[in-house]
């Protein structure tokens, strides 16, 4: 009974001393988030997902939160420079730490070249072993 009150002891002290990272003063590190983009999400297209990602990072703060957008299928158009409803979007949240990455597949059933692209925007082989691999490395999953 007695080494189950020094456990019980020890167990609150190891709950209420904080984390070797917050004792050097350090900032815990932003949680990754992986984003699929494919099907236009809803009637707003993919503008709304941009949209979502730039609240997420006012709300919860840049330094918390890292997304990857990876986009393929439908979601490859997302990243066009000159597509009218995101283009300006894709750089506003390139600034803001957004990684954007393009299917190269899909560019090609698309009849896309990079040069069709921001620079913000990275190329992968493929999307969905992206988006896989992604959540190995320890990204969570989010699909807007």
């Amino acid at each position: 009974m007695k080494h189950f009150r020094y456990l019980s002891y020890l167990l609150v002290l190891l709950l209420l001393v904080p984390a070797p990272d917050t004792l050097a003063g350090e900032a815990p590190a932003a949680v990754p988030f992986v984003v699929q983009l494919t099907r236009p999400a809803g009637n707003y297209g993919h503008r709304r997902v941009m949209l979502q990602l730039d609240k997420i990072l006012d709300t919860v703060g840049e330094e918390r939160v890292h997304f990857v957008v990876v986009a393929y299928e439908e979601g490859i158009h997302a990243l066009l420079a000159d597509n009218e409803q995101t283009a300006q979007l894709v750089m506003k949240l390139a600034r803001r730490g957004v990684e954007f990455r393009a299917c190269r597949i899909s560019m090609r059933a698309w009849g896309l070249e990079e040069s069709e692209f921001p620079l913000e925007v990275e190329f992968v082989p493929a999307g969905a072993p992206e988006v896989i691999r992604l959540q190995l490395e320890g990204y969570r999953y989010w699909r807007p």
